[in-house]
């Protein structure tokens, strides 16, 4: 069974920086695309960003919203078992719980989800 776990959540001020971290047990996520989402209260989850392996000879793809393209980079481990989300210059708006969930490639839904951690960023 596939268990993801998210850390790194936390207080920061607007204009700095965290790092999650999603931890995969049970298998690696070599054949899964892994998101992070977010929910802000009252609103629906967003999705903020994607990867998949393997893809292209240069890495895995890598897909972002609008809302965070240029601020937030997602990428894997080499062994395929945990999945980052660096959040730079963090605004206000990016505060809500987030979650990483794997599901397979193409299908459009995901089958496993993290239980969530709380960003929050002061102005």
């Amino acid at each position: 069974q596939v268990q993801l776990v998210e850390s790194g959540g936390g207080l920061v001020q607007a204009g700095g920086s965290l790092r999650l971290s999603c931890t995969v047990s049970g298998r690696t996520l070599s054949s899964y695309v892994v998101s992070w989402f977010r929910q802000a209260p009252g609103k629906a989850h967003d999705r903020v960003a994607s990867i998949t392996w393997p893809i292209t000879e240069s890495g895995a793809n890598t897909d972002y919203a609008d809302s965070v393209n240029g601020r937030f980079a997602i990428a894997g481990d080499n062994a395929k078992t945990t999945v980052y989300l660096q959040m730079n210059s963090l605004k206000p708006e990016d505060t809500a719980v987030y979650y990483c969930a794997a599901g397979i490639p193409n299908s459009g839904t995901y089958a496993y989800w993290g239980q969530g951690t709380q960003v929050t960023v002061s102005s």
